[in-house]
């Protein structure tokens, strides 16, 4: 069966910091032979291919504009519904009493960036949401009242700030981590909901990571080892027996230490709301991670769910005693093992309800009497349903996008491709209709490919409705998503293999990827762009860099350049994950380790660039660095090597306002017609409302320069 792996519980882990660089990928070495051209262009720029020659054209504001709603969730008491969807045009929570959905109401009124995700609290009375200025990632949390639509903001401005806990048994406060007091570190506080009033609960020097009870009580804690690793320590009942509410704690003591090479497939998740069941992923004495369960008072540990391909990926918990019922893995689809007898013709119905996609929970109520579900497929947008439990019925509540609707919308077709080495890469493709008439997934005629990177690089691409694939196969191109060696998801030995191969065995097995698109008859070799953000972005500077010839232009999207600058500059809270960045990218403060850095890096290889290349980045970027593009940017201008350079001002480490993502699609889009030769949509007005700057290359991309100096100097 297929459905889309659930976030796990309200009460459980957070780490402080991030595993990812988030909208990155991976690259590699230079491959044959040099070039001393320094064009900007193949020698004979492909033709622009008109409207007529293909499928109605899908407009770019359809895809990545606001969706009409997304997020659909239902409050634990079952009385309230919630979503986010656009007010003027900016995404805000909305709600509406849950008999009566269609008279929904703003509860946010944010002007600039939208919000994006909601949580309702257990108090029946305030929604929890969170926000950050710019794209800086500095997130306050807040609280907004249901009944008078006030706002709160819980956390202190300038500060970013984590939900680690609700909780049924102290609905009227919430378990905060924050690091206003050192950027570095993250305390631990409760906040009551109504007054604001701070509490503290935990003085952090030290953790990187916190699991937290149901009494909103921090029970677990991570640190990181000198290997890479992960040390976690617990909180011990100070009585033997069942964990009562209340009950005393001993001081943290050492639990388990987890290597550096099990350590992002290795470690406790949530707790029951008893406190007495701790549920863990662990790949410790086999490959992929499976999910256990321990008995807190007896240390007896359970298997519940284990797949020899892929890692535990999700899981489901009853919306009061926090027990597992039914659990994950995903390799190349969402499969699930149902654990509870008392959910499983639940499943099963849900399962008939996604057909050929995928389903997921968003929310349950208390009593348990009615879910919020969505189901996805490749080749439609989301849709969210209400499901009744007592009857085994699912009503349509919203589509996510309704405009996409009729409209010539492509499957995703899943498949294994060999790298080099032997090793196996789960990937994703999509074909255009212009290749694929009868939508079989074999194509007709080879097209022009690009490469879609994904970020992390310990991430993993997924099967979906991805508006990327569907935008660019609708521009007459094939598109390919490649697990590359390093991606999360497929048991330790996959991610570890990636160590240390940012520019090698990484881009050895995009370049493989695109070896095999080429022999199946889907890629035309020399018309192949790659595009990706943030590890992607990397692995796009590096394939105009290191192999030059393999590409025939690039996008890359707050992408790194030089590694070395990189790992030098990650934001104060990532201090407690820079051991694992020297493990698994390169140590930048040994002579060895800046040296390997330097060699993987694209700065390094600037001068080798002869393909087209378009830059993307937002100015407050606290992962990548806005010097991350700048000075790659410069070095080519020294060089007087071409470059497109689109910069915004009020971004971070992607494109979150839609008017910014849809202008940079429609640069993007511009820049692939001359390139590769798909179609293009004429620029019209999707640059209006953006705050796209481009201080350099505007110029070599038609129709551009004159959209640009079309806006109003002021926006």
């Amino acid at each position: 069966m297929a459905a889309t792996a659930p976030r796990p519980a309200r009460i459980g882990l957070l780490i402080l910091g991030a595993l990812a660089l988030a909208a990155c990928g991976g690259t590699g070495p230079l491959r044959g032979a040099q070039s001393d051209a320094k064009q900007a262009a193949p020698a004979t720029p492909a033709p622009i291919v008109t409207v007529a020659q293909g499928p109605q054209l899908i407009p770019r504001y359809v895809l990545f504009g606001n969706p009409e709603r997304a997020g659909g969730s239902i409050s634990p008491d079952g009385k309230w519904l919630g979503f986010v969807a656009p007010r003027d045009g900016v995404l805000n929570v909305w709600v509406a009493p849950a008999d009566k959905p269609g008279e929904a109401r703003p509860m946010t009124n944010d002007r600039r960036r939208g919000i994006r995700s909601f949580s309702f609290a257990f108090d029946g009375k305030h929604i929890l949401y969170a926000q950050d200025e710019g794209g800086d990632e500095n997130f306050q949390l807040f609280a907004a009242d249901l009944a008078s639509g006030t706002a709160r903001a819980l956390t202190p401005k300038g500060s970013r700030a984590g939900l680690l806990g609700l909780s049924e048994r102290l609905p009227g406060e919430v378990l905060v981590t924050v690091n206003d007091r050192d950027p570095k570190f993250f305390d631990v506080a409760r906040i009551d909901i109504a007054s604001g009033k701070r509490t503290p609960v935990l003085r952090n020097t030290e953790y990187g990571g916190f699991i937290a009870d149901s009494q909103l009580r921090v029970r677990f804690a991570s640190k990181p080892t000198a290997d890479g690793g992960t040390q976690w320590f617990e909180r011990a009942a100070a009585a033997s027996g069942a964990i009562a509410p209340n009950a005393p704690f001993r001081p943290f003591a050492p639990m388990a230490t987890v290597p550096g090479a099990e350590a992002m497939t290795t470690g406790p998740m949530a707790l029951s709301t008893d406190g007495n069941t701790l549920y863990l992923r662990d790949s410790r004495n086999r490959n992929t991670a499976a999910l256990f369960a321990m008995n807190l008072r007896t240390r007896a540990v359970t298997l519940l769910h284990e797949d020899a391909r892929a890692d535990f990926s999700g899981f489901i918990t009853h919306p009061t005693t926090g027990l597992v019922q039914a659990a994950a893995a995903t390799y190349l689809r969402d499969t699930w093992r149902v654990i509870d007898p008392a959910i499983k013709a639940d499943i099963d119905r849900l399962d008939a309800l996604a057909g050929d996609g995928e389903f997921g929970i968003n929310a349950r109520t208390r009593d348990d009497k009615t879910w919020v579900v969505n189901v996805r497929k490749s080749n439609e947008s989301t849709k969210v349903y209400f499901y009744d439990r007592a009857s085994g019925k699912a009503t349509l509540w919203y589509d996510t996008r309704p405009a996409l609707t009729g409209l010539p919308l492509q499957p995703m077709w899943p498949v294994e491709i060999k790298a080099r080495d032997g090793l196996t890469l789960p990937s994703y493709y999509t074909l255009p209709r212009i290749a694929d008439p009868d939508g079989d997934g074999k194509p007709n005629r080879a097209v022009p490919m690009v490469l879609m990177v994904h970020g992390g690089p310990w991430a993993r691409d997924s099967y979906g409705f991805n508006g990327y694939h569907q935008w660019l196969a609708n521009r007459g191109y094939a598109v390919l998503s490649v697990n590359f060696r390093g991606s999360t998801g497929f048991g330790k030995n996959f991610v570890n293999a990636g160590d240390r191969q940012w520019g090698r065995k990484m881009h050895d097995d995009l370049l493989d990827a695109v070896n095999w698109a080429a022999q199946q008859g889907i890629a035309q070799r020399d018309r192949v762009a790659i595009l990706g953000g943030s590890y992607g972005g990397y692995a796009a500077l590096a394939g105009v860099t290191m192999t030059p010839k393999d590409f025939a232009c690039g996008v890359s999207i707050v992408g790194p350049s030089n590694l070395n600058t990189l790992l030098n500059s990650i934001p104060p809270y990532w201090t407690t994950l820079r051991q694992m960045f020297a493990q698994r990218v390169g140590d930048p403060d040994t002579p060895e380790g800046k040296a390997l850095l330097a060699e993987r890096s694209p700065l390094s290889f600037v001068d080798r660039i002869e393909r087209p290349l378009l830059i993307g980045q937002g100015a407050n970027d606290p992962r990548v660095k806005q010097a991350e593009s700048d000075q790659i940017v410069k070095a080519m201008q020294a060089r007087k090597i071409p470059v497109t350079y689109v910069l915004y001002p009020d971004e971070g480490h992607g494109f979150a306002r839609p008017q910014n993502n849809t202008s940079f699609n429609a640069v993007t889009e511009v820049f692939l017609g001359r390139c590769l030769g798909g179609r293009v949509e004429p620029i019209g007005g999707d640059l209006e409302g953006s705050s796209i700057t481009i201080p350099v290359g505007a110029e070599v991309l038609p129709g551009v320069k004159d959209a640009l100096s079309a806006l109003p100097a002021k926006r």
